[in-house]
Parts: structure tokens; sequence; C-alpha cells
């Protein structure tokens, strides 16, 4: 929420009064209302003094005024309108909300002139922490047309505060649906409120969704990594699944511990593809993850024996190429094409991985379809790799969640 918004009770205040004079609002004008006799000399004498800036004597005034006998309702209106000023300006913002809601009661609040006293108030309340009142001057502000962003943003964070999540939800709900509809992007703070008031309902289908939609408009490390720890961590991944899971969290900036690095590389290696652990020990160790010697050495080794890996495999490319397009089915075209990938050659690689796919009788035709998304990604073919992805919609309910995560990257 910007800063503006929550600091802004004294302008709020300042532009309700208007010049400070006791001058009748245009409603009261009209009902040819006026300041009575009994009043009138003590509220000048108040007003004169918010003039001259001097508050003490103007507060001193002003409670002089709301003793006064046979003072009438519109009497009380001029001397809350005068006393919000006041308190404004003395910081007493909790005496200045009394005295402005005071000012909405009366009824005498023009209409044009009730969204800045709403908009006061929900803020002053909102620093005293009375989120009630908070989110219902907010509420207030949006029926009378007057919210913005901010105000929308202040509503759901005093709903939150408050502990009322379900409210926080179907609020937002709400509020997001419609600015998702006229094409402009929801506030990020908006989607966190919602997974988080999701979290604390204990919903994590919710949850989980508002995290993809997160990524979806600001595709942080943070949230890739609060999606993809569960399904790193369910149980009975198979070394394929993982892999991929791998890949996912190099792509998105998520791979950061060291063992992590380490298991990839491993698992790229026993499944064929050295150039691929080749590349992600290097980017390790480029990027410092191994700060212990161990690790450092044993790393080191690995990415030896990964780097004579990769060059034999990268002599043997054009010779398993010509028995792959041979082959009767397509396994060893995916694995010629997950062997290209490994090597940045996304052209080829999709295309032999195309070709696999096309000729069947595959052993993961959820892997290959992923590793045919990764290769279009690769080559910024982004509509092309999402229709392979969503292609992932059968077989292991894991693949088609990860197959939904990689879609979810391709969009962003």
């Amino acid at each position: 929420m910007s800063k503006s918004f929550i600091a802004g009770v004294a302008a709020a205040v300042a532009i309700a009064i208007g010049s400070s004079a006791i001058s009748l609002p245009a409603k009261a004008a009209e009902e040819k209302q006026s300041v009575s006799k009994a009043s009138a000399k003590v509220l000048k004498a108040a007003n004169e003094a918010v003039q001259a800036k001097k508050w003490p004597e103007a507060l001193a005034k002003l409670q002089e005024a709301q003793g006064i006998a046979g003072k009438t309702p519109y009497d009380a209106y001029v001397t809350n309108q005068l006393l919000a000023f006041v308190y404004a300006r003395q910081n007493n913002y909790p005496e200045a909300a009394k005295a402005m809601e005071a000012q909405i009661e009366s009824g005498f609040v023009p209409a044009a002139e009730q969204a800045v006293l709403f908009k006061g108030l929900a803020s002053v309340y909102y620093q005293q922490k009375n989120y009630a009142k908070s989110a219902d001057f907010g509420q207030r502000l949006i029926k009378a047309g007057g919210g913005d962003g901010d105000t929308y943003t202040l509503v759901a964070q005093s709903y939150y505060l408050d502990k009322k999540y379900s409210e926080t939800i179907k609020f937002l709900k709400d509020y997001i649906a419609d600015v998702e509809k006229r094409g402009q992007t929801p506030k990020e703070q908006s989607l966190q409120l919602m997974s988080e008031s999701y979290t604390k309902m204990n919903d994590n289908a919710g949850a989980t969704a508002m995290l993809e939609k997160l990524v979806s408009y600001y595709p942080k490390p943070n949230y890739w990594d609060n999606l993809l720890f569960g399904l790193m961590r369910a149980e009975g991944n198979g070394d394929k699944l993982t892999l991929n899971i791998y890949r996912l969290m190099l792509e998105t900036n998520t791979l950061k511990q060291p063992q992590d690095y380490t298991e990839m590389a491993q698992l790229a290696i026993e499944q064929g593809t050295p150039g691929e652990a080749q590349r992600v020990l290097e980017k390790g160790f480029a990027a410092n993850v191994f700060s212990e010697q161990r690790a450092k050495d044993s790393n080191a080794r690995l990415l030896e024996s990964a780097k004579k890996a990769a060059t034999a495999d990268q002599a043997s490319l054009a010779k398993f190429e010509t028995e792959a397009k041979s082959a009767k089915t397509g396994e060893a075209d995916v694995r010629l094409g997950q062997a290209y990938l490994s090597f940045d050659q996304y052209d080829k690689a999709a295309e032999a991985i195309q070709r696999g796919i096309a000729k069947g009788g595959l052993k993961n035709t959820e892997e290959a379809q992923i590793l045919l998304g990764i290769a279009q990604i690769k080559l910024k073919k982004s509509d092309d790799a999402i229709k392979s992805f969503k292609a992932v919609k059968d077989g292991d309910p894991k693949y088609v969640r990860l197959a939904n995560l990689w879609a979810l990257h391709a969009r962003a």
C-alpha cells in the first residue's frame, strides 16, 4: 500500500473543511442552514484561531462550543468540521476520526465530500489497527465510486489482519476477476493476500491456485520455490520425474542448494545426458554454491567425468541419429532429442522428439511432451511449447502437474 494513502488523513480533513472558513456547504446552503446565534461567536473565534494556526486556542474554543446549551445539529456539524481539522494538524488522528465520523452521521456532508472523509477514516482506522472500521469505510469509499487500487488493498489487508480470511478471499476474488476481465494485471499484494488467506484456512488447493496465478503475473523465484517444493518432496518420485523437476527449478532460478546441483548432475549422467550434467555443474561453480572444500572437490571430479562422457556422447550423435531415424518406434528419437537438448541444439532436439512422438511406442509419452515443450521454449516458440505441455493431460498425475507448471513458465 502506498505511504501517501496511509499518510493522507490530514490532507483528507483539509479538503473536507475546504478553506477553513465557516461557509455553508452546498447542501446546507440549499436548506438555508446557518450557525445559530448561540454558537456563532464562539465558532467565529475558533475559526479565526484556525486561520492563525493557533491550534490549542482553536481547540479550547471548539470544546467550549461543544458545551453550549441550545446548539443546533448544524452547529455541531460545523464544530466537528473544525475539530477534525485541528486534531489532524496536531496529529491526533483518533480524535480527528471521531469528529469526521460525527460529520458523516450529521447528514450535512455533501455527497461530493463524503468520499474524502471515507478515505481519511479508512486510513486512520487502519493506522489504529481498528481493522473492522477500516474495512467498513474502505467499502463505503468503493461504493461511493472513490476506490482505487490502494483502497482495495487496504480493505483486503484489514480483513486479513482482522483474521477474517473468508471475507478477504471473497472480496479479493471479485476484485481480481474484475481486473482480469478488463485485461489488466492484478496487484501482486492482492494475490499474496489471497494465497495466504487460503493457507490460513488450510485450503491447499486454493493457496496453490493463487501461487500459480502469482507466477503467471510475477514469475519470481520465491513463488516458484513454493510451488515446486511440494512436487519435489512428494513420495514416490522416480528418477526421471525428479530430473524433470530439477530442469524446471534450474529454468526458474530456484535451484539453490549444493546437493540439488549434485543430484541433478548425477541423474543427468545416469539418464544419458552428460552434457546437461556438465552445464549444471559449471553453473553451480560459477554461482559459488559449493562452499565446503569437500563438496568442491567431489563436484569437480563429477564435472570432469561429465565432460569426458559429454565428449564421447557428442562424437556418437551422428551414428545415433541414423539408428534412431530407422527405428520403428519413437523411443530412440526421443532419447536423441534429449541428447541434442543437453547440448543446446534445440532445433534438432525438437525435430527428433516430434518424430519420436509421431512414431509412438514410447515408454513415457508424458516426459517426451515435456522435453518437446522445453526445446520449444528455448527456440522462443512459447505458443507451441504451451500446446506441447497441455498435451500432457492423462497418465501420471505428477507429470500432468509438472507439465502445467512448465506451461505457466512458458506463458511468463
